[in-house]
């Protein structure tokens, strides 16, 4: 198995091999016994559309950028880089560039109501004059961010000394007068003494400025987009028009122009007239990625709407919906709550579309809208406990997922910090769980996507039929953790790379 990630995409017959992962980097990492801030925890978390940089979102507000080091040593011409003799499996390799203050805490004195800095979401926008751009939200309002490297000017010179200099001439490497008078900002004196010659000063001397080799990185907020969610932001995504992005909350979705911050549209409305009527809340929305007209977003009762702008200014009817018919005789309390949609991503090609539920994962045919063409069991050991989770508030917790590069694989988080990477080609096998941790394939689990019947408790592997009522702790037997839950990760766009958000801990892994 190549460990190149790209080259690993390549099939072999029969459907591709299961990856072998292995821990990469670790940014953060917590010691044993330390106490974990709250604002340190991480609550987003992207890699831009080349996958040299990641972004991360926490709930003190802060977004941390790290950019990828180990292209940089192997630069050159394609047919250079074939002829060189080192292998091409490198895996990427993160460094630590720059953070910065996204959102403060504010309060909305008009409802009386606290809006928390945490970051919601991070999205990259198209890069330009060498400047990273992205946009970040927190529950309220949504920042345009530019980040860039500025030179550093300095002073090279300070000729404030009559005795050194005579005229309007610098002389370099001369000091500021040693007076042990105080100054204050813009060259004023505090004391009292001082007194204007007769005739003047004989020449103005001035500080000399100038742009140094050095530079340092600056993010600047370049515009605002606030006042048009009357409830929390769940989604932001940016259109392949590079113009365009959309805003989502519980009722509504708003469409915006990055030029333009004094104005939106609100081209999805979900909320009734009267709010005893409202049945379902819009859980995450998201551009088609080749189609500027073309949008998606789910719902708390399970299904995924697509939508096609050209159709009216208020796209109130869907071109498609997407959902998965109910069992027969399957219902129960706890059906409509375990069915919300927590995450929806798109495929790179636009053909396939990923959902997650709290136990499932789905992927989803966009020319086959009545049913999953796979539906992947995250943790379904824990439908005996639902009772249980409900008390603790746990089944509302809303895990993320992600697609590979080549659509090959998806992956999703789970409890005790763990995640699941299931291969969604014909024919394979692969359902791999992995921890975050330096040692990820130290709880393994390989099975099947739709379970047929036991292989033999010498493999360590339980397998279920799908909707079976089981108590068992999960597949190999292990007790679960729900304070500890690996909500957000991201795969690289063009390599088997992964990056989890294990609390405060960023764990990378490649393949």
């Amino acid at each position: 198995m190549n460990n190149g990630g790209v080259d690993a995409a390549v099939a072999p017959v029969g459907g591709p091999q299961p990856l072998e992962w292995k821990f990469s980097q670790v940014f953060g990492e917590r010691t044993a016994g330390e106490e974990i801030q709250e604002v340190d925890i991480i609550s987003a978390i992207e890699f831009n559309r080349t996958g040299d940089h990641l972004a991360t979102g926490d709930r003190g507000g802060r977004v941390v950028l790290f950019e990828r080091t180990d292209t940089r040593d192997h630069v050159g011409h394609r047919r250079d880089l074939e002829k060189m003799d080192y292998p091409m499996n490198r895996h990427p390799v993160f460094r630590y560039k720059t953070e910065f203050q996204s959102h403060e805490p504010e309060f909305d004195y008009l409802k009386s109501l606290e809006i928390e800095e945490k970051i919601n979401k991070i999205r990259w926008c198209q890069s330009a004059n060498g400047a990273l751009s992205l946009l970040s939200t927190n529950d309220k309002t949504i920042k345009f961010w530019k980040v860039q490297e500025k030179k550093v000017k300095k002073v090279c010179s300070m000729n404030v000394d009559s005795t050194k200099a005579m005229g309007n001439s610098p002389i370099v490497g001369s000091s500021m007068s040693t007076s042990s008078r105080q100054y204050i900002a813009n060259g004023g004196c505090t004391s009292n003494d001082f007194s204007f010659p007769t005739g003047g000063f004989p020449s103005l001397h001035l500080p000399v400025v100038v742009t140094s080799h050095e530079t340092n990185l600056m993010a600047r907020c370049r515009r605002i987009f606030g006042h048009a969610h009357d409830y929390h932001i769940n989604s932001i995504s940016n259109n392949s028009d590079g113009e365009t992005f959309i805003s989502a909350d519980d009722l509504r979705i708003n469409l915006w122009n990055l030029e333009t911050n004094s104005q939106s549209f609100n081209i999805i409305d979900v909320k009734p007239a009267n709010m005893e009527d409202l049945t379902e809340v819009i859980t995450s929305a998201e551009f088609h990625p080749t189609h500027c007209n073309m949008l998606a977003y789910s719902s708390s009762k399970g299904l995924v709407r697509l939508i096609d702008m050209r159709q009216s200014a208020l796209c109130d009817r869907h071109s498609k919906l997407f959902v998965e018919q109910e069992a027969p005789g399957s219902r129960s309390f706890f059906t409509d709550i375990i069915a919300s949609i927590s995450d929806i991503k798109f495929a790179k090609d636009g053909r396939h579309m990923l959902s997650r539920d709290y136990l499932t994962l789905k992927l989803w045919d966009m020319n086959m809208d009545s049913g999953p063409v796979k539906t992947f069991q995250v943790h379904e050991y824990l439908r005996p406990k639902l009772c249980d989770l409900y008390e603790n508030d746990s089944i509302f917790d809303k895990f993320e997922c992600c697609l590979s590069g080549d659509g090959l694989r998806v992956a999703t988080g789970s409890y005790s910090n763990l995640f699941r990477v299931f291969g969604c080609s014909e024919g394979s096998k692969e359902a791999t769980t992995l921890e975050a941790s330096k040692t990820p394939m130290r709880r393994q689990s390989l099975t099947s996507s739709r379970p047929l019947r036991s292989l033999g408790s010498s493999l360590g592997v339980v397998r279920r039929v799908k909707g079976a009522d089981t108590s068992a702790p999960d597949a190999n037997g292990n007790t679960f953790d729900f304070a500890t839950k690996l909500l957000h990760l991201a795969w690289h766009p063009t390599e088997n790379s992964l990056a989890c958000a294990a609390s405060n801990s960023l764990y990378m892994y490649y393949a």
